[in-house]
């Protein structure tokens, strides 16, 4: 199998302008991204467990691979939640599935969003790692627009080992994340 694209441009550009910026001496101590988590929580799924199913069904075709399912932890009566009820799905990409998903992330569908400018800078956690939510799942174009029954929204975090949320940036950035210039 071939390198994905943006690993080739990870190791032969990223690599060596982090090392020049953040001024490192040993190239291992550059921040990386290790996964990338792409999760579904469907409140209607209380309701009718087809839901779960048709989401997970959805998720394996954008990501390609099988997601897990989530089930609810305890019991909360206001929600008419009972413990072990499916609630969503996720799929943890790593490796070349990854670098693979994330081309596709921010070269075809992030560009098919209605009215985009960018995504926010706001999503950092405090540790380098960045999550955005998606408010509608026919983005990718892997999905059929023909057998979507609802749109439905999702969140896409990515995990870095960057110890800082300017660390974090700078690495998603010259990966290609298109982030808002204000």
């Amino acid at each position: 199998m071939a390198t994905p694209r943006l690993l080739e441009h990870y190791r032969k550009a990223v690599v060596p302008d982090l090392m020049k910026e953040f001024q490192y001496t040993n190239p291992m101590r550059v921040p990386k991204l290790t996964k990338i988590v792409v999760s579904m929580c469907l409140k209607e799924a209380t309701s009718d467990g087809k839901v779960v199913e048709k989401a997970i069904d959805e998720l394996s075709t954008i990501t390609g691979q099988k997601p897990k399912m989530t089930r609810a932890k305890k019991a909360i009566a206001a929600f008419k939640l009972r413990q072990g009820m499916p609630l969503g799905a996720f799929s943890t990409l790593r490796g070349s599935h990854m670098y693979e998903f994330l081309d596709r992330f921010t070269n075809i569908a992030l560009p098919r969003v209605r009215d985009f400018r960018g995504i926010p800078k706001n999503g950092f956690d405090g540790q380098g790692n960045y999550t955005m939510g998606l408010k509608e799942q026919i983005i990718f174009p892997e999905i059929i627009f023909d057998k979507v029954d609802k749109a439905r929204g999702m969140n896409v975090t990515f995990v870095t080992t960057a110890e800082t949320d300017n660390e974090g940036y700078v690495l998603l950035e010259k990966l290609g994340m298109p982030f808002r210039k204000n």
